[in-house]
């Protein structure tokens, strides 16, 4: 299974949405490199919700439940999208802040690129992030 943290701003669409929905599809991802990653997704796959923007904080897990297919939305064909499934909230949502300080964590993607919207998380970084938050690994 591989890691992943996906971006959303929480006005365009948020982690109680997702919980609403119940599953959803991962739009509107117009970056290459992000386009790549999530074509490198997997059924099964877990993801860390991050509200972007406003509250910059992990706030869920999700897993992927369909892998990537064409985006509709994209009229030049480009870019993919996947469907996500939320699993479980935080308990204690992990803030940008809190991340940035932990210096195990001075080589996590969010910091690196900070403005990749979907991006790699390394098990060690998974299971780091997932202590922070209170949840099991």
């Amino acid at each position: 299974m591989a890691y992943w943290l996906m971006k959303s701003e929480p006005y365009e669409y948020s982690w109680s949405q997702l919980v609403a929905d119940g599953l959803n599809h991962w739009d509107g991802v117009r970056n290459y490199q992000a386009r790549n990653n999530l074509r490198a997704m997997q059924t099964g796959d877990r993801a860390f919700f991050y509200h972007s923007n406003e509250g910059r904080e992990i706030v869920g897990v999700m897993e992927i439940v369909k892998t990537a297919y064409p985006d509709p939305s994209d009229e030049t064909g480009r870019f993919d999208m996947v469907d996500v499934k939320p699993v479980m909230p935080v308990v204690t949502p992990v803030t940008l802040a809190q991340i940035k300080a932990d210096p195990r964590l001075v080589d996590f993607a969010l910091i690196r690129q900070s403005r990749l919207s979907v991006a790699p998380v390394r098990d060690n970084e998974w299971a780091m992030l997932c202590a922070m938050a209170g949840i099991p690994a």
